[in-house]
């Protein structure tokens, strides 16, 4: 493999910035481009060592810097890694790269440090996926999950159910293979025990995943409401600041404005729509259609009527059209006096909370009904579960074989099948840990990553 190197901090300036080698000529290049004060030589340094010295390009002095040494197999990539400390400065942190390229490291791509960590057994395939997820994370419960990928918690769980099914796959073998031998008879009841322990394991490590999802991902949130209610107002607290125009006006928002917010742990894709109701304008009924198309492809609909006022004809029509259980009623204008009759509400809509975006009070509330809506307040993040779609699709493909297996055994097909099935499942397990899994997989997970890392 050639040895590569990256700018391994932010692409902006800082205190510091970080240019990492890492590859079988690592070291020999960190001192064709780095010369430690006093007689000490980049070769002859220890792993886990550092030094203070100068960076240079030939003749050209580019930055007093610090040059961090880690030895083969004992590194972040399992190979030979220098690390360059210099100052934070876009242009010296740069120059110093040009040098290092220049002696014969290539540009690592995105996320091949990480890669290479993998390959050379560092990290399993989970572990990989969840550097990006650390890296990512906004809020407390999110880092806490992918930390407990980054330890291996669902490479454990997986490996153990693959053992389970691996000692069920050779007792099946050995009998079937050797029958004239003193084998204990493989019994189908032992068998289909054997696999329900591993189907509930499984299913563990997706049960959270909606939650975990919602976490990372954050929730299409849509702000609906006929006009003048206070969507608009609404939109600017949740945002904090004055991203739509808030008037007396009815009307004033025509188009959908998109914010992401943080509401609590969670990151609201926020839209302001115009507010639904009949109307022979047509650029506002264009709004009006718009935001009628944002109910159906939401994830969450926060439905906005004013609580100093009895429900209209359109507010009973907006009730109507919305036909899913992730939804708020939010009765705004709480800091005045409240006329609102609340009935129709509470009987088509479960989630309901008071509040005043003007006053902005009330924000808790709507946090906390989120939580509830999404079971993030029931979710464990200190436990194994999945993280992202490709490793579902491998515990749900090994779900779908051992369940049919289950199945198979329960009205008495003969055991050949089963085996089969008991394969599948075993295979997709080694697809999720990434011991068995193709060049373009392995691909399309680190292309995700940034490079540097």
């Amino acid at each position: 493999m050639s040895t590569i190197a990256a700018v391994s901090t932010p692409n902006a300036m800082g205190g510091i910035a970080v240019i990492r080698i890492s590859g079988e000529n690592a070291l020999s290049i960190a001192e064709k481009v780095f010369s430690p004060y006093g007689d000490k030589k980049v070769l002859d340094m220890a792993g886990y060592t550092c030094a203070y010295g100068i960076a240079h390009d030939g003749e050209e002095r580019l930055d007093d810097c610090i040059l961090t040494v880690f030895r083969a197999p004992h590194s972040y990539t399992g190979e030979d890694i220098a690390e360059i400390s210099c100052h934070g400065g876009l242009y010296v942190s740069r120059k110093v790269l040009r040098a290092v390229l220049k002696n014969g490291a290539v540009n690592a791509e995105g996320g091949e440090f990480t890669k290479r960590a993998y390959l050379n057994g560092k990290l399993d395939l989970t572990q990989a996926e969840a550097v990006m997820d650390i890296i990512s994370a906004k809020g407390e419960r999110e880092l806490r999950m992918a930390e407990n990928l980054r330890e291996g918690a669902a490479f454990k769980k997986a490996d153990v159910c693959s053992k389970k099914l691996l000692k069920i796959l050779g007792d099946l073998a050995a009998w079937a293979d050797y029958p004239e031998e003193d084998i204990p008879e493989v019994r189908p009841e032992n068998i289909k025990s054997e696999l329900t322990e591993v189907r509930d394991e499984l299913r563990s490590l997706i049960r959270d995943y909606d939650s975990g999802r919602i976490l990372r991902e954050g929730v299409a949130t849509a702000i609906i409401g006929r006009p003048n209610v206070g969507k608009s107002t609404l939109f600017n607290c949740l945002s904090g600041c004055e991203r739509s125009i808030v008037t007396e006006i009815a009307g004033t928002t025509r188009d959908v404005i998109e914010e992401t917010v943080r509401v609590g742990d969670i990151t609201l894709r926020l839209s302001d729509t115009a507010g639904i109701h009949d109307t022979d304008d047509v650029i506002e009924g264009i709004g009006v259609e718009m935001a009628e198309k944002m109910i159906e492809s939401s994830e969450l609909i926060i439905a906005v009527f004013d609580g100093s006022c009895t429900l209209t004809e359109d507010d009973v029509q907006l009730i109507n059209k919305i036909n899913t259980d992730k939804v708020i009623a939010v009765i705004n204008k709480n800091d005045v006096e409240q006329l609102i009759d609340t009935s129709l509400l509470t009987n088509k809509i479960k989630h309901i909370v008071y509040l005043s975006a003007k006053e902005n009070t009330g924000v808790d509330d709507l946090h906390r009904h989120i939580e509830e809506i999404f079971r993030l307040n029931e979710a464990d993040f200190d436990t194994a579960t999945a993280a992202n779609e490709r490793q579902k699709k491998c515990i749900d493909n090994a779900l779908e074989g051992i369940e049919s297996a289950i199945s198979s055994l329960e009205i008495g097909e003969m055991l050949d099948a089963v085996n089969v099935l008991i394969d599948d499942a075993e295979q997709s397990l080694l697809q999720l840990t990434g011991q068995k899994i193709t060049e373009a997989v392995v691909d399309e997970v680190f292309s995700r990553f940034c490079v540097g890392k």
